[in-house]
């Protein structure tokens, strides 16, 4: 089954500043990684998201392209493209400050769309969340949705509102990718299963938490009991894009077992069990198991698997 996927959210570029005044840039953004991610996958995808026209705009897209993304001629507008300041104090310790812009315009979705994944800055920000709310609604017509809410508190805002928000997007998602810290800002007095049962009783058919070095738990809706898989990092580099890897590797085996990429499928995952998302889970937890092993927010392809 051919199907076209389409990822929602920010791409930016990450300027690190250190103690010694040298100064790089890298081209950032979660839903980025998992765009990226999901191409080398071997999977078709489109990406919508806030561009300038501007030299480090078109950076970032010609990195998208480079690895097989499709960036959306609507990604473009006037504004500047948002970057991440991290300036580096003489202990390598990291303090922000961010340039963002989200004036995401209304997304068409590209003819024969299967899935649309969402997640992180593009889901709070306004004025542009609310066009990837109208993508997600329009988007569970022809196919299903993903979402990883990847919070950032320094930058989202309020907990209260940031909770409200991601609850409905929770409602409008077949798929809910996690952390363990996300779930600790979100609901800091509840444990992980609890908040996995709440969400599948949302709508989500299938609820992933990962939990870094003691690898990921997870839920479906057919059935109360929790599965856990270990992790599979041998050595870590740093952490940058795992999660993001994850995301890419989960979607990439639900979409090769036919449990997303179509309305149907949406069916067929509310009564999938724990044994039939096993497979999924484990390319996540081996995408992410490269990743950690690189420097930097690292994809990679089925062939490295």
């Amino acid at each position: 089954m051919h199907v076209r996927n389409l990822v929602i959210g920010e791409a930016l570029v990450d300027i690190v500043l250190d103690s010694a005044g040298t100064r790089a840039e890298h081209v950032g953004g979660s839903p980025a990684n998992v765009a990226i991610g999901l191409a080398r996958l071997g999977h078709d995808v489109d990406f919508a998201c806030r561009l300038g026209r501007d030299e480090r705009g078109e950076r970032i897209a010609s990195h998208l392209r480079s690895h097989g993304v499709t960036v959306l001629p609507q990604s473009f507008g006037e504004l500047p493209t948002s970057t991440a300041l991290a300036t580096l104090d003489e202990h390598a310790t990291a303090t922000y400050t961010f340039d963002l812009h989200w004036d995401l315009p209304a997304i068409p979705l590209p003819d024969g769309t299967g899935h649309l994944h969402t997640g992180s800055l593009g889901t709070i920000l306004e004025p542009g969340a609310q066009s990837v709310t109208d993508a997600l609604v329009r988007g569970r017509e022809h196919g299903t949705v993903s979402y990883d809410p990847n919070i950032r508190p320094g930058i989202m805002g309020e907990l209260e509102p940031v909770r409200a928000r991601v609850e409905e997007l929770v409602r409008l998602s077949d798929v809910v990718k996690a952390s363990g810290d996300d779930l600790a800002y979100l609901y800091p007095d509840e444990s992980a299963g609890a908040v996995m049962t709440r969400w599948l009783g949302q709508g989500p058919s299938l609820v992933v938490v990962t939990l870094g070095p003691d690898g990921v738990a997870y839920r479906v809706a057919s059935g109360p009991d929790e599965s856990r898989a270990p992790t599979a990092a041998r050595t870590v580099v740093d952490t940058v894009g795992a999660g993001d890897s994850f995301m890419a590797g989960l979607l990439s085996g639900l979409l090769a077992s036919g449990l997303l990429g179509d309305p149907g499928a949406r069916e067929r995952l509310r009564s999938a069990t724990l044994e039939d998302v096993r497979p999924a889970v484990e390319r996540g937890i081996a995408t992410s198991g490269v990743t950690v092993g690189r420097a930097g927010a690292y994809a990679p392809g089925l062939d490295e698997l």
